[in-house]
């Protein structure tokens, strides 16, 4: 089956996700953008009380429920301490690389809306004044944010409306090459969450529907391990959009489609992963499967949790993952595809 995909208009999908801050349960700002962009397709977004988002899509058949689902949130910081001098100590969101962090901008956002801007550094921040610059650990006990604010105790930091708890967005600095690489931050998820998007025009533009009743569902807890923890009662298959990983032991570079066939915690279902791998042979895609370390899906925490559903998992293959991320477009495309392939059930 011949598909044909808005390139373009994937790039810019994924450049409007990304662009937004959504670090683990911050959902405000990319709640609603996911509204409006459903909107725009004629549905309207649910959520549940974990504050998962989804988009319900009617099937040819409505006595079978699927999810496909694609997390909204982010790694990022929280405020945890601030200290004597106005510094701000943070604790990690997620899997957090401090040493891709050092010297990025963050944007702190308070829980009545304010926002400032800052940057992470190390406690030994300069070659020129510590001994110990260039060997202090890059961690969360040696690493702090700064505010670009006229603030020098912590009196003068609480006086802005800042207190612990608050969440801090680390730049993504989006870039499209004219080569055809997506270059960011938060590629994981924001990219598959674009794919999800481009499956819905795909649809509206050929009068297509998915052969079963199908939950589009976008966690904002995945970074830390619950977002998929809860799945609704009808749900028979729950399939996550992913990354996938390139590095030594894996097949994939930056052009392709990754079927995870084991994370971290467990083995994905055999029948249903084999599907899948069968629609992307169907489809033509640059596809590889592969089983990942220090890894997991929602698909995953979803059977952790204890929910009757079959899980798989499958996405763009990006380097350099949860740093500056990369990617080629075309592993979006065909993630897209995939979407599309296993929706029809192909």
């Amino acid at each position: 089956m011949e598909m044909n995909i808005d390139k373009k208009e994937l790039v810019e999908l994924c450049e409007e996700f990304i662009n937004v801050p959504s670090p683990v349960s911050y959902y405000e700002e990319v709640g609603a953008l996911l509204e409006k962009k459903a909107a725009e397709f004629g549905y309207e977004v649910t959520y549940d009380r974990k504050r998962t988002a989804y988009i319900t899509l009617e099937g040819e058949d409505n006595s079978k429920t699927v999810c496909m689902g694609a997390h909204l949130d982010t790694i990022g910081l929280v405020v945890r301490h601030i200290d004597d001098n106005g510094h701000l100590i943070v604790r990690q969101l997620g899997g957090v690389n401090y040493h891709s962090m050092e010297g990025e901008g963050v944007t702190l956002i308070t829980r009545d809306g304010r926002k400032y801007r800052g940057m992470v550094i190390c406690k030994s921040h300069s070659v020129h004044v510590f001994e110990d610059a260039r060997t202090m650990p890059r961690d969360e006990d040696h690493m702090e944010v700064i505010l670009h604010e006229d603030v020098h105790s912590k009196e003068d930091v609480m006086a802005l409306g800042i207190d612990h708890g608050d969440v801090i967005s680390v730049d993504p600095h989006f870039e499209y090459t004219p080569s055809g690489y997506v270059v960011s931050r938060y590629i994981d998820d924001k990219a598959a969450v674009a794919a999800l998007i481009e499956m819905i025009a795909y649809f509206k533009r050929n009068n297509l529907k998915p052969k079963y009743r199908t939950l589009l569902a976008f966690p904002i807890y995945e970074e830390i391990g619950h977002g998929g923890a809860y799945v609704p009662e009808e749900v028979e298959e729950y399939v996550a959009l992913d990354i996938g990983l390139i590095g030594p032991d894996y097949h994939a570079d930056e052009k392709t489609v990754s079927i995870c066939a084991k994370d971290n915690y467990s083995p994905y279902d055999r029948e249903l992963t084999t599907r899948i791998i069968n629609q992307a042979k169907k489809t033509n895609l640059n596809y590889c499967v592969d089983v990942f370390f220090h890894y997991g899906t929602d698909a995953n925490a979803a059977i952790r949790a204890g929910n009757n559903v079959y899980a798989a998992a499958f996405g763009m293959a990006v380097i350099n993952s949860h740093g500056k991320e990369r990617c080629h477009i075309d592993s979006i495309v065909d993630t897209t595809k995939l979407a599309i392939a296993y929706a029809l059930d192909l």
